[in-house]
Parts: C-alpha cells; structure tokens; sequence
C-alpha cells in the first residue's frame, strides 16, 4: 500500500509526460511570435531528425518484412518435431470478450481448430463478462456445443461485475479466468513448466503453423521461461472491406512493430502474444486495476525476475480486424477511441520508474533504456505529426519573418520542402509492403481496389494527426489530470 507522500510522488511520475507534451507544443506557439527565428531552428533540427528516424524505422522494417516473408516458408512442423518432448508441452488459450458477435468468436476459433497442432493440447479458456448479461453466456453455450470436443479441454469463464478496485476490461477478465483455470491445473497436477499461455483478442485468427513455431522456440530457447513471445499483429480479417483511413492506421500499427522485431531491447508484448504459465503464476497474474494490461504483463515479469526477462518475436502474423464501425464517421470515432487506449500506455511510465529505479539488482542501463524508451516513444506519439505538419509553419508566417530578408528566413521553408520530400520514401516504401502483405482479394472485390490500397497512403499526414498525436495527447493529458481511463472495447463489424 501507498502512503500519502508516495501516492503525491507518483502523481508527479504520472504527470510528467503530459507536462512536457504541453509544454513542447506551447512552447513552439510562443517561440513562433517572440523569437521566431529560434523557433525555425528548432523545427529545422526537428524535422532533420524525425528524417532521419524515418529512413532508420524503414530499414528496420525493410529487414523485418523479409524475415517475415521468410518465416512464413520455413517447416515449422519439423522444427517442432526436432524437439523430442514436445508433446509434454500443453497450451492454455485466453480468448476474453465483452460483445464481440457471435460470428466474430465462432471465426476465431474455428481458425485455432484448424492450426497445423495436435488441437488435444490446446486448453481453451472463453472468459466472458457477467456485465454483458444473458447474451453473453447464450454465446458461451453455442459456442461450447460447436467447439468442446474439437479441443483437448474448453472452459467457460465468468467475470464477475463491480468487483472493487478493478477496472472493468480486459485485464480484469482474463486475470479472473487465469485464477479460474490455475486450480483445475493444479488438480490435474500438469507441470507449470510445459505449460504456455496464449492470450488472444476475440477477434484473433492465428497463422495455422503460429504453435508449431510457438513451441519450436520455446523449446530451444536458452531463456524459455524468462521470455514472452510476440507475433506480428496484422490486420486482415476485414482488410478489402474497411475504410482507407482505418486501413492506414491498423498498416502503420503493423509497420511500427515489425520495425520494432529487430529491436528486441525495445519490445514490449502488444495485444495478442504469448508467455510462460510459470512467469504468469510468478507474478500472480495480469494487473485487474489498468487499460494497458498487454504490454503491462512483461513489465511486472521483467520487474519479478530483476531485469531477467525479454521478448522474442515470432515472425508469423497473427489476423485481427480493423475498426469497422458500419459507417465511416462511427468508424473514425471507433478508430480514434481505439488509439486513444492504445496510448494510455502512457501509464506504464510512472509504473516503470517507480519500481525499475529503486532496485539496484536490475542492471542500470537496462532499466534507463526502457525508461527512455518508454517516454520517448510516448512523447513523440504525441507531439511530432503536430510539430510536423501544423506548428512547424507558423514561424514563417510571423509578419517579422515574411518580410526578413535573412539567409535563415528564406532558406528553411526550402529545406523544410526538401526533407518532407524525401521523407516520401518512407511513404512510398509503406505503400509497396503494403501491398505485398494484402491476403488474396475476395472475389466480389472489384481489382479496382488495389489500386486504391496503394494512393490512401497520401492519407497518412492527416492520420499521424487524427489518429496519432491528437489521441495520444489526450490520453497523456488525462493521467495528467488524473482522470482516468477505463478499458474501451473496440466494436467488431464485419461485411
């Protein structure tokens, strides 16, 4: 428990990165009419880096997309097989959902049915929500009466509502079921050891060879129980049927985190992935009291084992849906909402601070990497479309400065011109992988189509924007105020 004067330092902690996102933004305004031309250094030398890290996330992505691509060629069957005590090993399923249809969750788990695996080592935990009333569990039934026998075990469960101090969500739900589950394990007396856990969203279709490669790496892991293992989340189940803005921002989410495969001192696990039952029990389960509950799940392991804990990417995709609301403006509200939880992420800052840096069995450049890290990344998410593309010009529109005749005032929009010109190949890249990872067109998809998944890449300015920054300094603004967010549920509509 929190004293008073730690709960005061840790509002600080929870402050700090909406306090600089603010305090950037104004500060550029400010600078734009008293100094003006100190403002256009600034967003000169800006814009010169964020060129430069545009160039380095395409190499990264480049690379990554070729091990990807690779991946998907490889023999995992054999890879798994090579491994003489597979068998032993047993893989525990989440699937939480609150109001996913019943189309959504039938899709889902008839692509986990047909995974190149034995489906008798597959233990399926459905954890549903009892908020969502009878509707919910009429689903559960359905869903047990076409899907029990095709896996080794099928258990349905049931989070209870108004539970005090948790935040009703995804992680108060699968932390539930997880508790749920560990004591029937435990009857049947299965080694936490060979045990793996799989948290998926509802709307998850797995790669059919994603467990003989899972289970390939595990086993030859040097570290495998001190690591998670993390696939590339793409966004295909709607793909051709999706809006271009939502296609924009789901192949941006996709491109960040292969960038981030090659990176692994970088990566936290993001949405659905996968981890050791052992670590999982260690740390007594996912926190029921945060939104940000997938990326939270490695930071409480890597603070439990002192630092001794990592993530390795798995190059297979594993297919969600885009936001899809029905129609585009329920859609652009959906994808903004969707966004603005992903940010809240932010809360992870205060947490890592708080715990890395009282403990001196973490080695210190570890923990001041993942800070860094950590608050880098949240501050450029919400501050740099907006440097970019909005204040980045209000310097050169100071009366001062349109009629200075100094080398400074005439060269910058120049230069500004030429760095956002190159920075096109990033654009022009993003579109070309793209393209190479759409799944086959749906027959009643006119091949019109292709081409316009190539020119709604122009569309990623007002999305970096719309979807990016605006959202992000939201969520940063309300743990700053101390408004807190509760978990949003993403609405899954499919044609």
């Amino acid at each position: 428990m929190m004293t008073i004067d730690d709960r005061r330092r840790y509002r600080w902690l929870e402050m700090f990165p909406g306090l600089m996102a603010w305090s950037t933004l104004l500060l550029a305004v400010v600078l734009s009419f008293i100094m003006p031309l100190a403002a256009m250094i600034f967003i000169v030398l800006f814009d010169l880096l964020w060129l430069i890290r545009v160039v380095y996330v395409m190499i990264f992505t480049i690379a990554a997309y070729r091990q990807y691509h690779l991946a998907q060629q490889l023999d995992w069957r054999a890879k798994r097989q090579q491994h003489v005590d597979w068998p032993s090993i047993v893989h525990l399923i989440f699937l939480p959902t609150y109001g996913e249809s019943l189309e959504v969750l039938s899709s889902t788990l008839t692509s986990l049915a047909r995974v190149d695996y034995p489906a008798d080592r597959f233990y399926v935990i459905l954890a549903i929500e009892e908020r969502e009333g009878e509707v919910a569990q009429q689903k559960a039934k359905a869903l047990q009466a076409q899907f029990a026998d095709k896996f080794g075990y099928f258990f349905i469960s049931q989070h209870p509502g108004n539970i005090a101090g948790e935040i009703a969500g995804k992680g108060s739900n699968i932390a539930w079921a997880g508790r749920q589950i560990k004591s029937i394990i435990d009857q049947r007396g299965l080694p936490y050891k060979n045990i793996l856990v799989s948290t998926f969203d509802a709307d998850s279709n797995v790669h059919p060879q994603y467990f003989n490669a899972l289970t390939a790496t595990f086993l030859s892991h040097p570290r495998r129980w001190r690591t998670s293992y993390q696939p590339i989340p793409v966004f295909h189940n709607n793909i051709w049927t999706s809006f271009s803005f939502m296609r924009v921002v789901a192949y941006s989410t996709t491109f960040w985190l292969l960038g981030e495969t090659l990176r692994p001192d970088r990566l936290l696990t993001f949405s659905s992935h996968s981890m050791p039952w052992q670590a999982l029990v260690d740390v007594n389960f996912w926190q029921n009291d945060i939104v940000s509950e997938d990326s939270r799940i490695f930071l409480q392991c890597f603070v439990h084992y002192d630092g001794d804990y990592s993530v390795q990417p798995i190059f297979l995709p594993i297919s969600m849906d885009t936001v899809h609301g029905g129609t585009l403006w329920r859609s652009l509200t959906n994808q903004y909402k969707q966004i603005r939880r992903w940010a809240y992420g932010v809360e992870n800052f205060p947490y890592m601070v708080w715990n890395f840096l009282p403990n001196p069995k973490i080695p210190r450049w570890r923990k001041w990497q993942l800070i860094w890290n950590q608050f880098e990344g949240t501050y450029s998410w919400s501050t740099a479309a907006i440097l970019i593309f909005i204040l980045g010009w209000l310097p050169f529109h100071v009366p001062s400065v349109v009629k200075s005749s100094s080398l400074l005032a005439l060269n910058a929009p120049v230069l500004l011109q030429i760095m956002m010109g190159l920075a096109m190949v990033g654009l022009i890249t993003s579109a070309a992988i793209s393209s190479l990872m759409l799944p086959p067109r749906p027959v009643r998809i006119s091949a019109g189509k292709h081409l316009m998944m190539l020119l709604q890449w122009v569309l990623l300015p007002v999305t970096m924007i719309a979807f990016g920054s605006l959202p992000a300094l939201e969520a940063q603004t309300r743990l700053m105020l101390g408004k807190y967010m509760g978990f949003w549920v993403t609405e899954k509509k499919r044609q």
